[in-house]
C-alpha cells in the first residue's frame, strides 16, 4: 500500500477528496478550498471546535459556524459533549443531518475513545465512519505510578496499533493529541516510542502549539521537528503566563495575545508541509462557551464575533507566514 507525505494511502483518497468538495462555506465567505492534498500555501480549512457551542442545538451550531465563515466543525462527541456516546447510533447522524444543511460536511470529531476491544467506543466509531468522518481526536492516557514509563510506552504502542487496525478497517484516522500536564505525550519527546508501534497511516498526533509551547518552553521547535511525521490534524489556540491566586499557571488568550509564536510555527509547517485538518479552540473567558456550557452568561454575538476575530487571525497569519 502506498502511503503520501503524511501517511494517508490511495485507499482514502477519495472519501478525504469527497469531504474537502462538500465543504465550502455558505453565506457569501470567500475561501479557497483545501484539504491535505493540494500545495497552495495562501489558504487553510479550519474547523471550530463545537464544544463552543454546546449552548446550541445541531441546527443552530451549524448555522452559526457557517455563517462565521469556518469550513467546518469538530465535534464533540465524548461525555458531555454534542453527542453522547451511548447515543451516537442515533444522534449522531442527526448531528451530520443539521451541518450539511449549511454546506458543512463531517470530517472531524473529539473523543474519549482508545480501547479497540471496547465495544461501546466500536459503535461510536462504526457510525462516525458511515456518516463521513474520517479525523477524530482519542482519548488521554496517563503514565501509572506502579511502571515505569517505558513499560508504560510499549503497551500504549501496542494499543495504538490495534486501534489503527480498526481505523483502517473503517477507514478513519486517530489522533492522539499532546496535552501539558502529567499526560503521556505532554513531553513531546516522549510520543515518536508509541506512535513508531504504528504504520503511521491511520494514527498519529493531533498538534496542540499552546501546549507544546507550556511544556517546551523555547524548544517548541525541537519538538516540532522531531514530531512533524507523525501529525495528522492540529490544534489552535494561545495563551500566556500569569498569577492566579499567587500562583503562576497557563492563562488562555485570543489568538495573537499570548506567547505562541504563530508566525514562527506557520513558517515551520509550511517548510515541512504540514497541511492537515485544523480545529480551532478558544479557551478563554466567553461567559461559559470556553468550557462547553449548556447556558452563557453574555450574549450570543459576543461570542460569534470573538470567533471571527480568531479565524480570521489565523487565515491572515497563515497566508502571510514564510
Amino acid at each position: 500500500m502506498k502511503k503520501d507525505e503524511k501517511g494517508i494511502s490511495r485507499r482514502n483518497f477519495t472519501k478525504l477528496s469527497t469531504t474537502a468538495l462538500g465543504s465550502i462555506p455558505i453565506m457569501g465567505f470567500s475561501n479557497t478550498l483545501l484539504n491535505k492534498f493540494p500545495n497552495q500555501k495562501d489558504d487553510i480549512r479550519v474547523n471550530l471546535f463545537s464544544k463552543h457551542l454546546q449552548f446550541l442545538d445541531y441546527n443552530e451550531m451549524s448555522e452559526a459556524a457557517a455563517e462565521i465563515g469556518f469550513d467546518g466543525l469538530d465535534l464533540t462527541v465524548r461525555p458531555k459533549g454534542h453527542v453522547l456516546p451511548e447515543k451516537a447510533v442515533d444522534d449522531l447522524p442527526k448531528a451530520v443531518e443539521a451541518m450539511k444543511k449549511f454546506g458543512i460536511n463531517p470530517s472531524m470529531m473529539t473523543t474519549n475513545i482508545w480501547d479497540a476491544n471496547n465495544l461501546g467506543q466500536r459503535t461510536v466509531l462504526e457510525t462516525a465512519s458511515k456518516s463521513g468522518f474520517t479525523y477524530y481526536r482519542t482519548g488521554w492516557l496517563n503514565y501509572p505510578e506502579d511502571q515505569s514509563i517505558a513499560e508504560s510506552q510499549a503497551l500504549y504502542g501496542q494499543q495504538a496499533k490495534k486501534l489503527e487496525a480498526q481505523n483502517s478497517d473503517l477507514g478513519l484516522i486517530g489522533c492522539y493529541q499532546n496535552h501539558a500536564g502529567n499526560h503521556v505525550g505532554a513531553p513531546i519527546w516522549d510520543l515518536p516510542p508509541i506512535l513508531k508501534a504504528t504504520n503511521n497511516e491511520h494514527f498519529g498526533i493531533q498538534y496542540d502549539i499552546r501546549h507544546a509551547v507550556v511544556e517546551g518552553g523555547s524548544s517548541w521547535e525541537l519538538g516540532l521537528r522531531h514530531i512533524n511525521t507523525f501529525i495528522k490534524s492540529i490544534v489552535i489556540k494561545d495563551f500566556k503566563w500569569g498569577k492566579e491566586n499567587g500562583k503562576w499557571k497557563p492563562i488562555n488568550t485570543p489568538l495573537g495575545k499570548g506567547m505562541v509564536d504563530f508566525d514562527r510555527y506557520f513558517s515551520l509547517l509550511k517548510k515541512y508541509q504540514i497541511n492537515v485538518p485544523i480545529s480551532l479552540h478558544l479557551e478563554y473567558d466567553l461567559g461559559g462557551a470556553e468550557h462547553g456550557a449548556s447556558k452563557i452568561t453574555i450574549a450570543q454575538k459576543e461570542v460569534f464575533h470573538q470567533m471571527k476575530k480568531d479565524l480570521t487571525f489565523l487565515k491572515e497569519t497563515w497566508k502571510n507566514a514564510e
